[in-house]
């Protein structure tokens, strides 16, 4: 619970930076206008893009990610704009792309991380929890609102060897840096990977969900990154969308080393599973 609270106080810190203030979330009903009073909307009972765990090609500075097709409740940053109707927020273009070809990208947690599961939470490190080691470079996609395109189900994409499943779309996300307002903290950032439950104590960890902390040249034309957002946020998000208690999630720590060419390259620190 203690590690929960203090990343609540992170993402709440983010937010403020990005001009806007921690409240209640609350369901957006058809056709209401945005709630002005918090940042977040749920978008009840509607067809969405999940990308959480998504991989990413780069190509001209946009991570075009793989995410997979949801229905039912999810949760996302207002995005609120104004159109001839009146105010609207991301619900509202949610409801649109259901017969225009398109979806959007939203959060809800994947049932994989829960402690137990497939997959885990990765925290790449920022300055207070990097050890005798090094902050990870900041190089993920950010997802929350994407625009996905309903045309390439099915279809081959750059980047991907093999063809995306019926339930898979491409979604078009920026690539947060270093240089990107918001986009980590003290805590690092955090991003998912493979888990692997069954292992003995010590190897559940996947090395290879650590080495996306620090791929080489993460912004060139044919790179590989990760969707990701800074430390807490998916934990702060599901509590917001699902009701208490917090999500006990699978966890483990990167550590990141500086080499002699001054590349920063990461590997598994810990699992930090609740026991």
């Amino acid at each position: 619970m203690r590690r929960f609270i203090e990343a609540a106080a992170i993402v709440a810190a983010i937010l403020t930076v990005q001009l806007f203030c921690v409240a209640p979330t609350l369901a957006s009903p058809a056709g209401s206008a945005p709630d002005a009073t918090t940042p977040f909307v749920v978008c009840s009972n509607q067809r969405y893009a999940l990308c959480a765990e998504a991989s990413c090609f780069v190509y001209n500075s946009v991570a075009y990610c793989k995410c997979d097709l949801k229905h039912g409740d999810s949760i996302s940053l207002q995005l609120s704009y104004s159109s001839p109707a009146g105010n609207k927020n991301v619900c509202d273009v949610i409801r649109q792309g259901k017969n225009n070809g398109y979806r959007v990208s939203t959060f809800s947690l994947p049932e994989n991380v829960n402690k137990g599961g497939s997959a885990a939470v990765y925290t790449c490190p920022g300055s207070d929890n990097a050890g005798s080691g090094v902050s990870a470079p900041v190089a993920y996609g950010q997802c929350d609102g994407a625009i996905c395109s309903n045309s390439s189900r099915g279809k081959r994409f750059p980047g991907f060897e093999q063809k995306l499943k019926p339930n898979e779309d491409i979604c078009s996300c920026p690539v947060s840096t270093d240089a990107t307002a918001g986009s980590s903290d003290s805590a690092g950032y955090q991003i998912f990977g493979p888990y692997h439950p069954e292992a003995a104590a010590g190897s559940r960890c996947d090395a290879s969900a650590c080495a996306a902390c620090s791929v080489p040249n993460p912004t060139a034309n044919g790179a590989t990154i990760p969707v990701g957002a800074p430390s807490g946020t998916g934990e702060f998000l599901a509590l917001n969308l699902d009701g208490p208690p917090p999500p006990d999630l699978n966890q483990c720590l990167c550590t990141c080393t500086t080499g002699a060419s001054g590349s920063v390259s990461c590997t598994v620190g810990a699992d930090t599973t609740s026991p």
